[in-house]
């Protein structure tokens, strides 16, 4: 099963972005959007975990979360992958108020990678870049005019106190997935099971 570690943005945060992104919606484009209770910034993913592994997914992620204090960001700016001439995938930047907000938020991806990567539990690589994904498209496209609108957002500052383990079911059909929230697992602190 999938299995992905994540910082879940408070509901002031989540509130604000929301009004901001639903008079987007509406717009005609091929644009995917992400509905916004699947919101969220991921750190860590395993694409392959057995179902009996998922306890110890928790606690290695609470182990790491629980070295690493809580952390200071905001939702504000935009950006897309794999860039602005053939983007498939539109995001809101992860920044936060303080020199080391940023830093302490890819300590903390790190160390919940390698600890998922200790019991075999293999998380995507590659560089760590924090977003919340907005939209996909099926169809690469040309997203100057769409960073432009969305570049000029600028969310309420938040404290991230906890990472949060989900399971993803797979959507049917053309369905969206499905996260299911697993774990809670504390900054600074002991794990609290779901």
């Amino acid at each position: 099963m999938r299995v992905f570690a994540a910082v879940v943005p408070p509901e002031q945060a989540h509130a604000d972005l929301e009004s901001f992104v639903e008079v987007r919606r509406e717009v005609d484009s091929d644009l995917r959007w992400t509905p916004s209770h699947l919101w969220h910034v991921t750190l860590a993913f395993m694409a392959d975990v057995a179902e009996h592994e998922v306890d110890e997914v928790v606690t290695a992620v609470a182990s790491a979360a629980a070295t690493r204090p809580p952390v200071p960001l905001r939702l504000s700016g935009a950006g897309v992958f794999p860039h602005v001439g053939q983007a498939r995938v539109l995001w809101m930047d992860v920044r936060s108020d303080s020199a080391e907000g940023l830093a302490d938020l890819g300590s903390l991806a790190l160390g919940v990678r390698r600890a998922c990567g200790r019991i075999g539990a293999s998380p995507a690589g590659g560089d760590y870049r924090p977003h919340l994904t907005l939209a996909r498209s099926r169809r690469p496209f040309e997203a100057t005019s769409w960073l432009r609108v969305m570049d000029a957002y600028a969310g309420p500052s938040w404290t991230a106190d906890e990472v949060t383990v989900f399971v993803s079911h797979r959507g049917t059909g053309k369905g969206r997935p499905h996260y299911e929230p697993v774990a809670a697992c504390p900054l600074g602190a002991t794990v609290s099971r779901g």
